[in-house]
């Protein structure tokens, strides 16, 4: 038998280290990963801002060549979840944990946002600034009524402890029947409520600055069960994130002044319970969550 009609184990060698390089290079083998999330309610709505960020982050840890593109359409959150689930149109939300939510969409449990989703104060009107400023427990609280989406984990959990909820169809009209005085204050996320209050400009609210509600929760990113990849690539790359600190100074960038702003020590303090938040929700991961 020659040399040259049957290969040589060195020849051999060299061919399947050859494959097994291409393999590994993501930017051979494959194509740019286009990741479709929902488009924002309303415009001026820059809820989606800090998320997007952390999702570039994400996969930019992750080494994945990436575009990030809003849904065509505006839908409602539970339509969107409702779509995913499903497979259609949208590739990622971010938004608060359920027990339901966890069982038809796959979690990836890292809070973006450390916990902070479930710290809430409150819009309110103006003129009624003084009857808050008099709340000194949790049942003067029960006498006041809150708005929240109907379709939001939030409306639930609120009820759950006691608290009046009135239910709105859509973020926006949130703002529009507090003006009207259809209900009595807005519960809004640390995080969330500087932001909308620029956007919400010239409508007779203000933030409420002696209370302070909370309840343990987490908003995750969320992807179709079957999608193991995506939910593979974030998850890697937001522990690369934690471990390099990259996360942790995204998240004082963007948040740092609205805490400091919220003064949350110096507000009257309400716990109340989350029936709604699973069992495998990493509480006792110190790295993930802010206390105070």
């Amino acid at each position: 038998m020659t040399a040259t009609s049957k290969p040589t184990a060195v020849a051999c060698k060299l061919v399947l280290l050859s494959l097994l390089f291409l393999v590994w290079q993501p930017s051979v083998w494959a194509a740019k990963l286009t990741v479709t999330y929902l488009r924002p309610d309303a415009a001026g709505d820059d809820r989606n801002r800090y998320p997007l960020k952390v999702l570039a982050l994400a996969l930019d840890r992750a080494k994945v060549e990436y575009e990030l593109q809003p849904s065509k359409a505006n839908m409602t959150q539970s339509r969107a979840l409702t779509q995913m689930a499903q497979g259609v149109d949208i590739d990622v939300v971010w938004t608060m944990t359920s027990k339901e939510r966890e069982e038809v969409l796959l979690p990836i449990r890292i809070p973006l946002e450390k916990g902070l989703l479930g710290w809430r104060i409150f819009f309110i009107q103006t003129k009624n600034a003084g009857k808050f400023a008099a709340i000194k427990s949790l049942d003067d609280l029960k006498q006041y009524e809150a708005g929240q989406g109907h379709d939001w984990p939030d409306t639930d959990i609120l009820r759950a402890s006691g608290l009046k909820v009135k239910g709105s169809p859509s973020y926006d009209s949130i703002f529009k029947m507090l003006e009207a005085g259809r209900f009595d204050y807005f519960p809004r996320s640390v995080i969330e409520i500087w932001d909308e209050a620029k956007s919400h400009p010239g409508m007779g609210l203000e933030i409420e600055n002696t209370v302070v509600l909370q309840y343990p929760t987490a908003q995750y990113f969320f992807v179709n069960k079957k999608n193991t990849q995506l939910a593979g690539l974030i998850e890697s790359g937001l522990q690369l994130a934690l471990k390099d600190g990259s996360f942790d100074k995204l998240f004082l960038e963007q948040y740092g002044e609205d805490l400091k702003r919220a003064n949350l020590k110096g507000r009257t303090h309400f716990l109340i319970g989350n029936p709604l938040l699973p069992a495998q929700t990493p509480l006792q991961d110190k790295r993930l969550w802010l206390s105070f």
